[in-house]
Formats: structure tokens, C-alpha cells, sequence
């Protein structure tokens, strides 16, 4: 089978080399699954780099999120197992852990659905516990992860103000449905964020970004808000002022997805069957904003690396196509 492989640490572009390998072989309690489509997520990138949280060893295949099929014809939405990663034909991943591709989504969208859609939905209802009526601020809203956490808010009710960075960003991130849009390049973020709430602040605030951002949220956190951190897509980790979040009475909340399917894994399958509702009556649709074949896979996770792109990329299996 074809499969990508890093053999050594480094930009995506650079390390990704596409090979001729044996399919792998499951472990006890793993399922061999025929990639359907694969969606790219800025974790793959650092997997490239060395530089998240699980490295795995040398050589192996990115690619942490995918739509396959079983040996039976089920599709399913999967986390395979690395080293055997989702950017190649075949894939391993725990049985245990499988879920129903939603009818509603696409073989690309249903592969976007996963991470994004469960972090969005336990960042904003289990840890921030987001309420109908409250203002959300969402960072970099045109993501991947940004794009499912405007489409859960206002699913949820809420009032979604979406940060940017360009025209062409906040132009998706309004069709996304942001009720406000604040491009950062060319407004100031703070003072426009007081102006569209009246000074009050925003109630729950999503960050994967980090660095000034997060600056800017604990500028613009209202009283008894919730700043949820998910991630440092800028590259700088932030020293919140714990003096401050005493004074002005918000909470920081830390949210490691992952955590979920060893912790409790019944919410992570009472989420997907929430997120599924949500997809059947058409109140999310993850951003598939371009298909790409396999062979080019490592552009496309280069270009996510770099923060050059909008809504989700999905590397798509010809015959999946």
C-alpha cells in the first residue's frame, strides 16, 4: 500500500516521504480500516515537528483522524494508532473506540468531525458550561478547530464573535454564521470586542491559539467568564496572571480532549451521538474547504502548519472520490 512516513523530525513538507509498505497488522483489540478520507489537524504538523505531546517511533505515518471502512463495509470515524497513522491506504485503530459515520456528512466531513467537533463541544458545554443568551468569542474562527466551535455556539444559542486574521478569513468565518467578525490585521481586537458587547466582555472565550490572544481574552473576559484554552496554534505558550483572574472574578479552564477516552470514554460516545443529531438537522457541517488526492498530502499539511488555510483540509482516497 501507499502510505506517507516521517523519518525524521521536521517541517511536514520537508520530512513526509510517500513509499510502498506493507499494510499494517492490528494488535489485540485494533481493526485494519480502508482509508476513506483523512483530515488534516495542526497535531499532525508537531507530530512532524517532534514537537506534541505523543511521538511516536521512527519511521511512521501521520495523520490522526479519519473516515474508513471495515473489512464488513461499515464506515466509520476513527483515531488510528501510531505509528500507523491515516495519511496512507490502510489504518489501524482500537475497535473499542470506533464510531458511525454520520449519514448527514461526506466521507471528508465525517473524517472533520471528530477531534474539532468533540473538543468544541466538551470546551464549550462540559468545561465552560456555555448557556443560551451568553456571548461566545471564538479565535481564529475560520479554522479547523475555530470553525466548529462558531457552529456549536450558535447551535447552543449563543452569540458568536469570531477573531480573524484577513478579508478572506472573515469572510468565512460570516458565512459560518459569527454574528460578529473582528479581523486583527486591521482592527484592534480589544476595543472592538467592548464595542459589540456594550463593554460587558464575552461569557465563554475559545482559544487554540495562545500568545497575544490569550492576552486579548483576559482583556476582554466579562465577570464570571470562562476562558477555555485548547491549544497555541501562534507557537507561545502564556503565563496567565493568576492576580488578575482573582480580581476581575473569570475562570481559565484547560482542555486536553484526549484525556476523555481513557478518563471516560461514555461521554465521548454521548458527544458523537449529540454531534450526529446536530449533523442530520444541518446545525453543523465541518468546513471541508479543499479535497486533496494522497499524493499530496504533505503540501496540504504543510500549508496547515504555516496558517494558510480556512476550515479543514481532507486528504480523499480516489475511490472514495
Amino acid at each position: 500500500m501507499q502510505a506517507w512516513q516521517v523519518h525524521e523530525n521536521g517541517e511536514p513538507g520537508e520530512v513526509m516521504r510517500l513509499a510502498d509498505v506493507a499494510p499494517p497488522v492490528p494488535g489485540d483489540g485494533q481493526v485494519l480500516l480502508k482509508v476513506r478520507a483523512a483530515n488534516i489537524n495542526f497535531p499532525d504538523a508537531l507530530l512532524c515537528r517532534g514537537q506534541y505531546q505523543v511521538r511516536p517511533p521512527l519511521p511512521f505515518t501521520p495523520g490522526v483522524e479519519i473516515c474508513g471502512e471495515t473489512e464488513d463495509g461499515r464506515r466509520v470515524i476513527a483515531n488510528p494508532v501510531l505509528p500507523h497513522g491515516g495519511f496512507a491506504e490502510y489504518a489501524v485503530a482500537d475497535s473499542a473506540a470506533l464510531l458511525p459515520a454520520p449519514d448527514a456528512l461526506d466521507d471528508a466531513e465525517a473524517a472533520a468531525l471528530h477531534i474539532g467537533y468533540q473538543t468544541g463541544w466538551f470546551g464549550l458545554h462540559r468545561r465552560a458550561g456555555l448557556e443560551a443568551g451568553e456571548t461566545l468569542l471564538v479565535h481564529a474562527a475560520a479554522g479547523g478547530v475555530g470553525s466548529a466551535a462558531v457552529q456549536l455556539g450558535k447551535a447552543a444559542g449563543a452569540t458568536v464573535i469570531g477573531v480573524v486574521g484577513g478579508s478572506g478569513k472573515a469572510a468565512v468565518a460570516r458565512e459560518l454564521g459569527c454574528d460578529v467578525v473582528i479581523d486583527r490585521r486591521s482592527e484592534d481586537v480589544v476595543a472592538a470586542v467592548k464595542e459589540a458587547t456594550g463593554g460587558r466582555g464575552a461569557d465563554v472565550i475559545y482559544d487554540p491559539v495562545g500568545g497575544e490572544a490569550y492576552a486579548q481574552s483576559a482583556k476582554v473576559v466579562a465577570f464570571e467568564g470562562r476562558i477555555v484554552v485548547v491549544g497555541f496554534a501562534s507557537g507561545t505558550i502564556p503565563s496567565p496572571g493568576l492576580n488578575h483572574a482573582l480580581v476581575k472574578n473569570y475562570s481559565i479552564l484547560g482542555l486536553h480532549w484526549g484525556l476523555y477516552n481513557t478518563k471516560n470514554p461514555k461521554l465521548v460516545q454521548r458527544c458523537h451521538e449529540q454531534l450526529t443529531e446536530l449533523a442530520a438537522r444541518g446545525a453543523i457541517k465541518p468546513l471541508v474547504s479543499e479535497r486533496v488526492p494522497l499524493g499530496e498530502a504533505a503540501a496540504a499539511v504543510q500549508r496547515v502548519a504555516d496558517g494558510l488555510t480556512t476550515g479543514r483540509i481532507a486528504v480523499v482516497m480516489e475511490e472514495a472520490a
